[in-house]
């Protein structure tokens, strides 16, 4: 038996490997080709926490954790050779998705960064589904990290999977509708709606896990050694709101928020995160689901507003003084809408929280004020740049002056990665 973790480099996948590694016997397989590197570093900016290479961080895993069966395939899944050659040596029982180009901000740069956002991630989507069916693994367990942006921000409570409608007096359960809002995001609806189709067709059981925004710099394995690290992104196109707004308080930026601020987004610990895709990856072959199943990821829900307070509320604990600001709201969004999505079927799959909002931003200054030299050299990338280079792979961008006396960061409220 081997379980595959696709995008196994990554800031979800590395430690999600590290964790299913170090309580299975099987083994782990993880396969990346390092472009979450090299998009970060096209748009000029890095992570704060050093990131090993992966012969490193396979050692550290050997010598820390006693681990010994995780084997690393460098290769593009957008290949569909490469796919077809990874799956008939390998031949999976379980797959783990994590890999994508993961950043809305990043497919809304220009037509051709959303072109290559959507090939890549849905050609890979594809490849992997088609692969399993034409080498005869429709037993596989296929488990992918989609996200909570296909639901868009509906007044109605969000369900975990599909939804009712209605039409004629008549009723029945349908997917739910792709409302994304970013070239990004409809991806994973695409995706969402591909893995249907390859449950329906092919028989592969499939849980769609829907991930919500997650922060959090460290789980139980990667604290163990340095090497083990995952990546710390927090410039405007890859750090998710609560990175960027850490490493503003580090670098003595204002926290900005846009109007009242009280509109909620869905939440998730990287620890609550990982530990979800484990248990799905190692659950008992007889006795998992074989159907078609989505997770709502996520759990809890914080207003742009509480998550600026909290942090500088925490901030204070590391002698940073810390600004929360209001200014009016470029966007045309609801300052004040409350979000609620359903999760008992994810919150029950990890037995609760286990990681409260306070505790991991906590966590995240504490690691990243280690690097504050790293943060601050980067502090423009806070803010969105102007593009000069059409290639994915040479891009440079170009920064206005602004400093911490700027009145306005337009990063301030992206809602995701």
């Amino acid at each position: 038996m081997s379980i595959l973790v696709t995008g196994g480099d990554g800031y979800l996948g590395w430690p999600t490997a590290l964790r299913i590694g170090t309580n299975t016997d099987s083994r782990v397989v993880l396969v990346d080709n390092f472009g979450r590197r090299d998009w970060v570093e096209s748009v000029g900016s890095t992570s704060a926490v050093p990131i090993a290479s992966i012969d490193e961080r396979l050692d550290a895993a050997e010598e820390t954790l006693g681990v010994d069966t995780l084997s690393f395939v460098e290769g593009d899944l957008t290949d569909r050779a490469f796919v077809d050659e990874l799956l008939s040596i390998h031949e999976p029982e379980t797959v783990v998705h994590t890999a994508a180009q993961p950043s809305a901000p990043y497919s809304q740069i220009n037509g051709e960064r959303a072109n290559f956002t959507q090939h890549n991630n849905l050609q890979s989507t594809r490849n992997l589904l088609w692969g399993l069916s034409e080498h005869g693994l429709e037993d596989t367990h296929f488990i992918e990290t989609t996200t909570t942006g296909v639901y868009g921000a509906p007044e109605f409570p969000i369900p975990e999977g599909g939804a009712t409608m209605e039409n004629a007096g008549e009723r029945d359960e349908v997917p739910f509708p792709a409302m994304a809002g970013s070239w990004y995001h409809l991806t994973k609806s695409h995706d969402a709606a591909n893995m249907r189709l390859a449950h329906k067709q092919f028989g592969i059981p499939i849980s769609d896990v829907r991930t919500a925004i997650t922060y959090g710099t460290e789980t139980e394995e990667t604290a163990a050694d340095s090497r083990l690290s995952t990546r710390f992104d927090f410039d405007y196109h890859f750090g998710v709101v609560t990175h960027r707004f850490c490493a503003q308080a580090i670098a003595g930026y204002p926290m900005t928020v846009y109007g009242r601020g009280e509109q909620r987004k869905p939440f998730i610990s990287l620890e609550d995160a990982v530990e979800g895709l484990a248990r799905l990856a190692l659950a008992d072959p007889d006795t998992r689901p074989s159907d078609h199943v989505v997770y709502n990821q996520v759990t809890r829900s914080i207003s742009i507003v509480e998550i600026a307070e909290t942090i500088a509320n925490v901030a204070a604990e590391f002698d940073l003084d810390v600004d929360v600001k209001h200014f009016e709201n470029p966007r045309e969004e609801d300052e004040t809408h409350k979000l609620e999505i359903e999760n008992d079927r994810y919150a029950a799959l990890i037995d609760g929280q286990s990681t409260t909002f306070e505790d991991g931003v906590r966590q995240i200054l504490e690691t990243v004020l280690e690097y504050e030299d790293t943060v601050t050299a980067h502090e423009d990338r806070f803010l969105p740049g102007v593009l000069t280079s059409d290639e994915p792979d040479e891009t440079v961008l170009e920064f206005e002056d602004s400093g911490p006396d700027e009145d306005v960061h337009p990063a301030a409220n992206s809602e995701e990665k």
